[in-house]
């Protein structure tokens, strides 16, 4: 099965939390955190369409600048997504520069924020100076993005002040059964992209055009396999604490694949109760309880610098092997 979600950590164990995912044959990509994305080339940056944002510390979110000036001219909408205050934060990035020679400039950003119970948006357009426009707030169980190919989910955890760890998410995974597509003397190609855009919405009637012929959907269906999809879950940045833990074995419950911090080594689990960061056990247990296929344990303190082996065996002793990119 090829994987809907191609994932990568931009910066390694040490470096500023970034996460790359970008979705199979859909020109665009997701970042969860919003660290260092120099190594992004215009073309990639040109391709996220959304930025889920943990919190705005600066080694999470000194990304933004670099985004915005990529993304000036461009005609796709830009949204980034939040705890509280994310707006107001956005606001003052824009506001700390001068808009006098972008009139006509096509961006449209909007920002989302979640408080946990409530989503609030508000839009800043290019060709406007940046000015806010707002929306009335809606209620939310959670959810910050839905489309037919996945859904984004966010968690309200505490790391001092209030900060979000996110599960992306496709609620089935399709297949095409390619000894049936030979049995039934079918080329491969554009259509089968249709024929699964269409099964995940619903709409098994009418017809698609295979070479110069008309099929039946409803006939084309036996060549289709559909299994469980794919769940990535990110989440950095998190106190000690069983309120945080339980949100976040819920938010992650049965993932494929779960990037987590694991700061600390456990000799500093004082540190790290005052600095409002999990250790390396506290990673592997969550992991463990969460029941995930996957753990790339990540956001390392460069203290450690040297001690990877360290800090990947802690973590290991708690949850059993995990996976290094």
């Amino acid at each position: 099965m090829k994987p809907t979600f191609h994932h990568k950590l931009l910066n390694g164990v040490f470096g500023d939390p970034c996460l790359q995912v970008r979705i199979l044959r859909e020109r665009r990509s997701f970042l969860f955190d919003l660290g260092d994305i120099h190594t992004l080339s215009p073309v990639e940056l040109n391709r996220i369409t959304a930025v889920f944002i943990s919190h705005t510390h600066i080694d999470h979110f000194v990304g933004f600048d670099t985004l915005l000036r990529a993304s000036l001219r461009r005609t796709e909408p830009l949204t980034i997504y939040g705890p509280v205050g994310i707006i107001r934060n956005v606001e003052g990035k824009l506001r700390g520069y001068s808009w006098n020679l972008i009139k006509g400039y096509p961006l449209v950003a909007t920002i989302v924020e979640f408080d946990g119970r409530y989503i609030r948006r508000a839009a800043f357009s290019a060709d406007d100076r940046f000015m806010k426009q707002s929306f009335s707030r809606t209620v939310s169980g959670g959810i910050l993005l839905e489309h037919p190919l996945y859904k984004v989910k966010a968690a309200v955890l505490d790391h001092g002040i209030p900060c979000l760890a996110f599960s992306l998410e496709e609620p089935f995974h399709i297949n095409i059964d390619k000894d049936r597509l030979i049995r039934k003397k079918l080329a491969i190609g554009p259509w089968l992209a249709e024929l699964k855009r269409k099964v995940r919405e619903g709409n098994r009637e009418g017809f698609l055009v295979i070479g110069e012929k008309k099929h039946p959907i409803s006939r084309l269906l036996d060549i289709v396999r559909i299994v469980k999809g794919q769940k990535i879950c990110f989440a950095t940045d998190i106190a000690i604490s069983p309120r945080n833990t339980e949100r976040l074995i819920e938010l992650a419950k049965d993932a494929d694949i779960f990037y987590c911090e694991a700061y600390f080594m456990e000799k500093n689990r004082d540190l790290a109760i005052d600095r409002f960061h999990l250790t390396t056990q506290e990673c592997g247990r969550i992991a463990r309880l969460a029941g995930v296929k996957n753990l790339y344990p990540m956001h390392f303190s460069a203290r450690y610098i040297g001690h990877e082996k360290e800090l990947i065996r802690e973590v290991k002793e708690e949850f059993g092997k995990i996976a290094v990119q």
